[in-house]
């Protein structure tokens, strides 16, 4: 067997000892390159340590050389910085009329150039550059509010009269200068009654004037904007309420005004509160939250303020109204601001509300409560001025007396207002049984009717005292059956006065007309005696014509007298007139024909003709005559009664 390795082997130990050999060359290439960097290590070493005086040195330019930069860096961007405030100043001088949003834009980079500076301490202290921008943005801030007032104020003029009207519903418009029945009926469906707000500022303008706000609030100038916002919205509402006929009025104006001005004075007040409450404030507070959408603090202080005035001057005079002489003419128109102020309550409180209008609102609720304490006293000064009213005017015709009718028209007007009377009580401390309607007409007819039977007994003529009081208790009873019986649920009150008309009609008759029956009596009118037959034995009872002269001379004094004095008196209801004319001529007239049929049978007719002065029919005409308050028409003429 060949003990030879084999061919691939060999060539394979010739490859090993062929790297074996580059493997000892490559160890000694790379011991001498060893020896060689050494040699060149020690050299470097002593290099460096000689060049490293020169290496400090040149550390020290290169941080000079980067501070330079720096500063170069810095110069450059201050001078970038003035050359735009520079160029921004032209833009400055010529104010925001031109174009408003590249003047907002100006605005802003001014400020960021004024940040800039103010920011660099060291740059602020050594030159003017900060100074001087400062001043370019102050101005151009200072243009901003001169183009937020210029722009308020031009649209804050103040409406026309006319437009301020129209706003309210058409049941509304026509009480302007007046108060009570005219204003309580435009008011009685106010519900869902619509009010035409007007367009205080445009929707454009409004947007403008935002935008200014928000750029001026930027700038912390809010106050500056709410003075003048409130200076000139506060001056157009002003300026609004004076066009409507409100203006401020003191006690000493008030005692020199005569009524019929002031009742218009009090009609154009209630209007005015309608439109302001209800119109006015309400765009107002639209105005605000318009134009200080984006500050709600701001907002509400706003408003306040800008209707702080308006509301006031409103307020104040109400309350000079409510706080003058109690006379009971004044109660309607008290009533009138009372209800208005009801009416507007849930409107003030809405409208006011927050921390900013609480005095608005308190001062609001306070003249409502002062208002109606003002009525309460008024209507018990009207009460007691019934029972005790002593004037000395008499009715010498037996009418209705003028208080009875002053009296009356009083209640007949109040009960107009009797849903707002009843609630006077919500804001007094008084029962509210003093304030039930059917009450209060029990109070009043209860004074009027004590004062009037005092009035009826200062008459000397015992006829014309009853007369008087029939008059006026029909007159009072007549308004009371009129009323509806839950206002006044006294049934009894009727029933029972109705026996005294009718007693006091009684009296009357009695006192007035019992003489006149008495005349027509047929007693003592004959005597014993005989006629002219030949039958001296047919004896009769005869006429005495003195006696019938008499009888009837006196009747014709009497009844002329009555007549004419009775014609005078006045009845001015026509069924208490035609039921008193039957009851007098239910007493007289079968009287006087009795007494005319007994002495015709007795005498001749030419002698009845010559005695008797007037016939059936005439006291039936005369009759017609009574109680019209006028002289009486003759019906015959005048007879001379003889023998």
């Amino acid at each position: 067997m060949d003990s030879s390795p084999p061919p691939a082997m060999e060539s394979l130990a010739m490859t090993a000892a062929k790297v074996r050999s580059l493997l000892c060359k490559s160890q000694a290439i790379t011991n001498s390159m060893v020896y060689t960097l050494s040699s060149f290590d020690n050299r470097l070493s002593a290099l460096q340590a000689c060049m490293r005086p020169i290496q400090a040195h040149t550390d020290v330019l290169c941080r000079a050389e980067m501070n330079i930069t720096t500063t170069l860096n810095s110069i450059e961007g201050i001078i970038r910085k003035f050359d735009i405030a520079h160029q921004l100043e032209d833009h400055i001088q010529k104010g925001p009329q031109d174009n408003i949003k590249s003047y907002f834009k100006a605005i802003d980079e001014l400020r960021s150039i004024n940040t800039f500076f103010s920011s660099n301490n060291n740059l602020r202290s050594t030159n003017e550059v900060f100074i001087r921008t400062n001043n370019a943005f102050e101005m151009a801030v200072q243009k901003l509010e001169e183009k937020f007032k210029m722009l308020l104020e031009s649209y804050s003029k103040p409406q026309k009269r006319q437009h301020l009207i129209d706003s309210l519903p058409s049941s509304l418009q026509s009480s302007s200068g007046s108060s009570g029945k005219q204003d309580k009926n435009g008011a009685k469906n106010l519900k869902n009654a619509v009010y035409k707000l007007p367009t205080l500022i445009p929707p454009l303008m409004s947007h403008q004037l935002r935008e200014l706000t928000k750029q001026l609030a930027q700038v912390e100038r809010n106050q500056q904007c709410l003075k003048i916002f409130k200076v000139a919205r506060s001056l157009a509402l002003e300026r609004n309420l004076e066009k409507l006929g409100v203006e401020k009025l003191d006690e000493v104006d008030l005692q020199k005004m005569k009524w019929d001005v002031l009742v218009k004075k009090i009609g154009d007040w209630i209007q005015a509160m309608r439109i302001a409450v209800k119109v006015l404030f309400v765009a107002e507070q639209k105005v605000s939250d318009q134009i200080f959408d984006d500050i709600h603090y701001i907002k509400d202080q706003c408003f306040a303020e800008v209707t702080s005035n308006s509301m006031t001057m409103l307020l104040n005079f109400g309350d000079t109204i409510a706080k003058s002489e109690r006379s009971p003419e004044k109660l309607f128109v008290l009533l009138d601001m009372y209800e208005v102020m009801l009416e507007l309550q849930v409107e003030i409180e809405t409208i006011f509300s927050g921390d900013m209008c609480s005095k608005i609102r308190d001062s609001a609720w306070g003249l409502t409560k002062c208002l109606a304490q003002a009525a309460g006293e008024t209507f018990d000064t009207f009460e007691g001025s019934v029972g005790s009213d002593a004037t000395k005017t008499t009715c010498f015709d037996g009418s209705v007396h003028p208080l009875t009718r002053y009296v009356i028209n009083y209640m007949k007007y109040l009960f107009e207002y009797k849903s707002t009377f009843e609630q006077l009580q919500d804001s007094k401390s008084e029962s509210k049984e003093n304030f039930l309607f059917g009450n209060v007409i029990m109070r009043v007819l209860q004074a009027l009717e004590s004062n009037l039977d005092m009035k009826s007994k200062h008459y000397s003529d015992p006829a014309l005292g009853p007369f008087f009081l029939m008059n006026n208790i029909y007159y009072m009873s007549k308004f009371v059956r009129r009323l509806d019986p839950k206002d006044f649920p006294y049934s009894d009150w009727i029933d029972m006065h109705k026996r005294v008309v009718q007693n006091n009609a009684l009296m009357y008759k009695r006192s007035a007309w019992a003489k006149v029956v008495e005349v027509l009596s047929t007693k003592g009118l004959t005597s014993p005696g005989s006629d002219n037959s030949t039958d001296q034995s047919n004896h009769r009872l005869i006429v005495s014509k003195i006696v019938v002269k008499n009888r009837f001379k006196s009747f014709t004094a009497l009844f002329d007298e009555l007549h004419q004095k009775h014609c005078q008196w006045v009845i001015a209801d026509t069924e208490l007139r035609e039921s008193l004319k039957l009851s007098v001529s239910e007493i007289l007239l079968p009287s006087y024909r009795n007494f005319y049929k007994h002495i015709g049978s007795k005498l001749k007719p030419a002698d009845l003709d010559k005695y008797a002065k007037y016939s059936l029919e005439d006291i039936e005409n005369k009759l017609e005559d009574l109680f019209q308050g006028k002289p009486p028409s003759e019906t015959k003429a005048v007879k001379t009664i003889t023998e």
